[in-house]
């Protein structure tokens, strides 16, 4: 996978990531990026998830999850992480 795609450092792409996050229909306030790795060819994104008091998932948790999902997605089609 990395033959065909860009290297990018981390802060690029979060950067890139958090905008992609802002410009799409299911944002939800507070949602971000805030950091990312790389395994298998895949960049793996993290972030605030909602948890409620108990640390169980919230609506919200989900949300963030397919964001992520979406994020690993589009972006490990573009670009590999540069160490």
């Amino acid at each position: 996978m990395q033959s065909t795609t860009q290297p990018i450092d981390r802060e690029t792409l979060l950067i890139e990531a958090n905008k992609i996050i802002r410009d799409h229909e299911d944002f939800i306030h507070g949602m971000k990026a805030t950091g990312v790795e790389q395994k298998n060819g895949v960049l793996v994104f993290r972030g605030e998830y909602f948890l409620d008091e108990q640390g169980l998932p919230t609506p919200k948790s989900t949300a963030v999850f397919n964001m992520f999902k979406h994020l690993a997605h589009v972006l490990s089609e573009k670009y590999h992480l540069q160490d």
